[in-house]
């Protein structure tokens, strides 16, 4: 596959770089953490108002701007370079994908209409609180009463699930186990028997919720899909997430890496600037070979990605091509904040630098949706599939 961006995707990563330069600085990053929400209202209503940026691959017949996943993912690695603090991950890349994949017509003219045109935010909820992103992580649990759907149980990882205006839970059929029996459902914030509460993490830039569903009594209307049926709608779900947050952590890699070439081309020691050691030298080049090669694999399963939208031929390598991004994309940027953690020296770990803020939303992303070691055993699991071993 040969890749290069359209003039069209220049700009709009341009412009995205441009606009975060000036909204999403040191200062402004820090004044969100501090909150509970972990945004500026302000500024996302400005994102969505001025920018658009939450319609980005919304269709048009929805509201939207219609245009591709390559374009998320050039969003995406601007606002990691930038961490910028906005619901825009948990909204765009995993609700808006799951209306997009598993919403009936209604579904998707209301709630996308509702993020394209009054900046509503929405929040997918599946993870019980384990340690796998599998469908064993599902732990909630449905039952039929009559026509309606009672929903039970407990969740943790939702990101942005304590202030989205709704949220998309993935429940099990009691008694089930494995793919069977999952479900998807979409419930306004404000249902009844729905609890939800702020998680304080290590990354305060990116804030997380848990969320409790004390039997929930739905109407059928809320049902994503067909009931029992949606694991696979949701795996995708969660690779097309998977490829958005690998190119937001090729954002922090690159920043990172300019951060650190020019600190070590200012910092003087012996008399000389330290980016002249060869050591130093050896260091940044090897951080600047992860940070290309994980920019190739999130742009490779970016186009990927959008096959699958576009109904393509390479849509069945989506799942492989989301764990290659991840995995590589994870340890890349852990290994890069801990490299430039390493040539800042004491003061990297100083709260006046913004060195450990990366460092903690690289470990913090690293672990959100499978680490690089679960995402490897599952390509090795797949590639077997293929081949048909046993």
């Amino acid at each position: 596959m040969e890749f290069a961006f359209t003039e069209e995707q220049e700009m709009i990563r341009d412009t995205a770089a441009s606009f975060l330069a000036q909204v999403s600085d040191s200062e402004a990053v820090r004044r969100a953490m501090e909150t509970e929400a972990g945004f500026d209202p302000e500024l996302w209503s400005r994102i969505c108002s001025e920018m658009y940026w939450q319609a980005i691959h919304i269709p048009e017949e929805y509201g939207g701007m219609g245009l591709g996943y390559v374009e998320v993912v050039a969003m995406m690695e601007q606002m990691g370079r930038y961490l910028l603090c906005s619901p825009f991950f948990s909204t765009v890349c995993l609700g808006a994908n799951a209306l997009l994949l598993a919403g009936s017509e209604e579904q998707k003219a209301d709630w996308l209409g509702r993020i394209c045109t009054e900046a509503a935010t929405v929040s997918v909820a599946f993870n019980g609180g384990v340690n796998r992103w599998d469908s064993d992580a599902i732990t909630a649990t449905w039952r039929r009463d009559g026509d309606n759907y009672v929903l039970s149980g407990d969740y943790r990882y939702v990101i942005d699930g304590h202030t989205a205006d709704a949220l998309i839970v993935a429940a099990r059929e009691v008694g089930s186990q494995g793919d069977e029996g999952i479900s998807l459902f979409l419930l306004p914030a404000d249902t009844s028997g729905v609890t939800r509460r702020w998680l304080p993490t290590m990354d305060q830039a990116r804030k997380q919720a848990a969320v409790s569903l004390d039997q929930v009594t739905v109407s059928a209307a809320s049902l994503l899909g067909e009931a029992s049926q949606a694991w696979p709608v949701l795996e995708q779900v969660l690779d097309l997430a998977a490829i958005a947050l690998a190119a937001e952590q090729v954002g922090g890699s690159q920043r990172l890496l300019d951060m650190t070439v020019e600190y070590t081309s200012e910092r003087v020691q012996f008399n000389r600037t330290i980016a002249s050691y060869q050591a130093v030298k050896h260091k940044a080049a090897d951080m600047m070979l992860q940070v290309e090669v994980a920019r190739s694999a999130a742009y490779y399963a970016a186009c990927v990605a959008q096959e699958l939208l576009d109904g393509g031929e390479l849509a069945g390598e989506l799942p492989e091509a989301a764990s290659v991004a991840k995995s590589y994309c994870s340890d890349a940027y852990f290994a890069v904040a801990g490299d430039a953690l390493q040539l800042f020296g004491g003061v990297g770990f100083t709260w006046e630098y913004d060195v450990h803020l990366y460092f903690k939303r690289a470990k913090s992303s690293q672990q959100m949706l499978g680490d690089g070691a679960w995402h490897r055993e599952r390509l090795a699991t797949l590639l077997l599939d293929e081949e048909g071993v046993q």
